[in-house]
């Protein structure tokens, strides 16, 4: 996706994050790392990106990102509050300025009829901001990886614009 003037939406990130002397940092869990790639696929991003976690596993949701047991049972690890207390353990873990993180259901299975493949929560924490998306997207795994990152970064890019 291209941002302002066929510049790349992670072009304008890294410019924004610069500009503001702000840090980021990723928990991906259905995005399995895309985030992070994105961001780092521009030169220089060592300036402002801090680092990932890919937690796909619910142990390590818990144990390095400490989102809670009782928060994964009661909700799952496909909701809105797993997906903010990913980034708000991401953001503790890493010491950035923001977090983003990402938890859903990329398929083509792992579906149910109250969680369907496609369904996705993108949160973004940090700067007094806690935000969380609920998003069901259509496609394959790949088109719903692709489609998550995209979101994730708009969702930043948006709040960055607004500070």
């Amino acid at each position: 996706m291209k941002g302002s003037n066929d510049t790349k939406l992670e072009k304008i990130i890294g410019d924004l994050l610069l500009e503001k002397k702000l840090t980021l940092g990723t928990a991906e869990s259905c995005t399995g790392g895309l985030i992070a790639k994105r961001i780092t696929d521009i030169s220089g991003s060592s300036e402002y990106f801090l680092g990932s976690v890919v937690a796909y596993d619910n142990s390590v949701k818990e144990k390095v990102l400490g989102v809670s047991g009782d928060t994964l049972l009661k909700f799952g690890a496909v909701s809105e509050e797993t997906a903010l207390a990913m980034a708000h353990g991401a953001n503790k873990l890493l010491r950035t300025d923001f977090a983003l993180a990402s938890t859903g259901i990329a398929g083509p299975g792992g579906g149910t009829e109250s969680k369907p493949v496609g369904l996705v929560y993108i949160s973004l924490v940090g700067q007094n901001i806690s935000i969380c998306n609920k998003c069901l997207f259509l496609g394959n795994r790949d088109e719903i990886r692709r489609r998550s990152a995209t979101l994730a970064l708009n969702l930043l890019k948006r709040s960055l614009e607004k500070i």
